[in-house]
């Protein structure tokens, strides 16, 4: 019994070690300046970050009103009190500007812990000098002195000299003027450890582990909105031209590389826009038709395709359906109950948005509703894909933290609301990359992951086998 409470003991002490307790804030409390809105406004420092590690310019980070040259604070509070050791700022935009921290443990006041020392040799910036009324052949001379374009984010870690318990918020202020160029706060978080906070991707052991995707050959043409039949032998693809888009399909050969390409004429009805959203059994949802803003038309349109051809069957509308831009994205159920879109609206959480409508008796849809905070962030989600479970959704974002520009995710409907979804999970660094990828379709039949990435100044069509185990929900 001694030596089992000695090895229990020793297992409670190495884990009681190696566990951090952190908490990232959850409430404002007060702050000097919020430029408003759902972009770049003060609401954004909440949560963990998601405008790192990729950093740079993100709508989800706090952009003061005073960001270029002037001084500004937040204070903060957090879901439980807690031992602090650590309090880190991740500064998206032209790190080291915090210059004091102060810790509230519930009596209301904040007692500074942290400061940053002067440096003295460093003039600090300002956004604008004053001109120095001297004049010259009678016009004014004025000193100009340009912020360059910096951008070099980072966490700035401040250890505590000393732990401070039952810490309830956390006052952050901010000197601007230290470094030149524009200046964007994307969390802050707490710890009861030295060890440096970090932003963690949030993604998955076994997405890790898939081997490298490759390129799909498609005879030459500039590649967008990959499409496959159910039985995965049929792929439509949109060409990108200058003068026209324009929808070829393929079939797969015994070898499993693509062939026979084929231009739709058929299905080529506009100029550009043409492309293929959806194949179900007996039609398919297809974009690039004209539509006004503030009536129900939408741009898509159903086309039937029994006996091997294509006839239109009538366009897709949504009940005052409206888009703040010229495009947008579509999916639906086999169906065709749900319709699911990316766009954007008087009600997105930020830019593009991905929402739901439910078709009512007479074929058309409802209003569109947006599928939530939890899947929508304050920059754009886009080129959705549901699966047959109609659980499993494969999207397009660039409003979490990520690998670079837009990446791949995967979420999933928690109920029958649709608005209740899982916290997207990224499709992991052998998919996704610093540049773009986008416009998700996976094969559920042969368990491939077809995309488009940006590589080598163009978009490419990428192929990667997953199994429907990792990716679909259990």
């Amino acid at each position: 019994m001694k030596t089992f409470f000695s090895l229990f003991s020793f297992f409670f002490f190495l884990f009681s070690v190696n566990a951090q307790q952190v908490q990232w804030a959850n409430k404002l409390i007060k702050f000097s300046s919020d430029l408003g809105g759902k972009q770049f406004g003060i609401k954004r420092i909440l949560g963990k970050p998601d405008a790192f590690p990729q950093a740079g310019s993100s709508p989800n980070a706090w952009t003061p009103k005073k960001a270029l040259d002037g001084y500004e604070w937040v204070e903060v509070s957090f879901e439980k009190p807690q031992t602090v050791k650590q309090v880190a700022v991740f500064e998206n935009l032209n790190a080291g500007c915090v210059v004091r921290i102060g810790v509230d443990t519930g009596s209301g006041k904040y007692e500074t812990v942290w400061s940053r020392k002067k440096d003295y040799k460093t003039p600090t910036f300002k956004a604008t000098i004053p001109a120095d009324h001297a004049y010259y052949f009678k016009r004014k001379r004025r000193k100009v002195q340009e912020a360059p374009d910096v951008l070099n984010p980072g966490v700035e870690n401040a250890i505590l000299e000393n732990a401070v318990s039952g810490v309830v918020a956390v006052r952050v202020e901010f000197n601007f003027a230290l470094l030149p160029g524009q200046k964007q706060i994307d969390a802050i978080g707490i710890s009861d450890s030295e060890t440096p906070l970090e932003a963690k991707i949030n993604t998955n052991e076994s997405f890790e582990k898939l081997g490298q995707s490759t390129i799909v050959n498609l005879d030459g043409i500039t590649p967008t909105n990959p499409t496959l039949t159910k039985d995965g032998k049929k792929m439509y693809v949109t060409a990108i031209a200058d003068d026209r888009d324009l929808i070829y399909s393929f079939t797969k050969k015994t070898d499993g590389s693509w062939g026979n390409k084929t231009l739709e004429t058929d299905l080529n009805t506009g100029i550009t826009y043409n492309y293929i959203e959806y194949v179900g059994a007996d039609f398919l949802l297809k974009g690039g038709s004209k539509y006004t803003n503030g009536s129900n038309e939408t741009g898509y349109e159903v086309f039937s395709t029994k006996n091997a051809t294509y006839e239109a069957v009538g366009p897709v509308k949504v009940s005052a359906y409206n888009n703040y831009e010229d495009t947008s994205d579509a999916t639906m159920t086999a169906d065709r109950k749900v319709l699911i879109m990316g766009l954007e609206t008087d009600f997105t959480q930020g830019g593009k948005d991905l929402y739901f409508a439910q078709q009512k008796e007479d074929g058309t849809y409802g209003l569109l509703q947006n599928m939530g905070k939890v899947i929508n962030s304050a920059t754009d989600e886009d080129m959705a894909q549901l699966l047959s479970d109609q659980k499993t959704l494969l999207f397009s974002s660039n409003g979490f933290s990520g690998y670079g520009n837009f990446d791949l995710y995967v979420s999933y409907r928690l109920d029958e609301t649709w608005k209740n979804w899982s916290e997207p999970i990224n499709l992991g660094s052998k998919i996704n990359t610093v540049e773009f990828e986008g416009l998700p379709f996976y094969d559920e039949k042969n368990e491939i992951l077809y995309f488009i990435s940006y590589a080598d100044g163009g978009n490419v069509l990428k192929s990667i086998p997953i199994s429907k185990s990792s990716l679909l929900k259990q």
